[in-house]
């Protein structure tokens, strides 16, 4: 199963949903697909989708999925990396008016500098990153033993007390 989540930022997030919706109508995606829609405004129509769920739910989710499509959002990148999923990751980007500014393109950029993600920059990528993450795998170091870890920790615990 294939988990893609939206986050529960207030701006819509159309252009990933979009693309997912569009490779499962034309097949590329073969998989089921489960989406975590939060505020957008384009409703899936050959996939699977809610718009919320509080964080056992998602961590449930996260567990059973084989690969994980998200926003550049620390709490829903780190809860994947910490269970050893692989995770494509699609920054919201301003120019789309999916966030005020671009600060997750740089959160996005560190992990992948780590070698933790996949990242898309340009959602016309998503499939050939799908395609990649077959033969994708986290580092053989412990996630724990992460330098951003130690930074962000924090952080995804206070995610843990929000709902998704």
């Amino acid at each position: 199963m294939i988990l893609v989540t939206c986050g529960t930022h207030e701006q819509p997030f159309n252009r990933l949903l979009k693309k997912v919706d569009e490779l499962v109508r034309f097949k590329k995606i073969g998989e089921k697909v489960i989406a975590q829609v939060g505020y957008s405004t384009y409703i899936p129509k050959n996939i699977e989708y809610f718009r919320f769920a509080d964080f056992n739910e998602m961590e449930k989710l996260f567990g059973s999925a084989n690969l994980i499509i998200t926003h550049g959002g620390i709490g829903s990148v780190l809860l994947a990396i910490r269970k050893r999923k692989k995770v494509i990751v699609v920054p919201r980007l301003k120019k789309f008016n999916e966030h005020s500014d671009d600060h997750q393109v740089q959160v996005v950029k560190e992990l992948e500098r780590q070698d933790l993600i996949l990242a898309v920059y340009d959602i016309d990528n998503l499939y050939d990153s799908i395609v990649k993450s077959k033969k994708f795998s986290l580092p053989k170091k412990s996630f724990e033993q992460n330098i951003i870890v130690n930074k962000i920790r924090e952080e995804l615990n206070r995610w843990e007390k929000i709902k998704w």
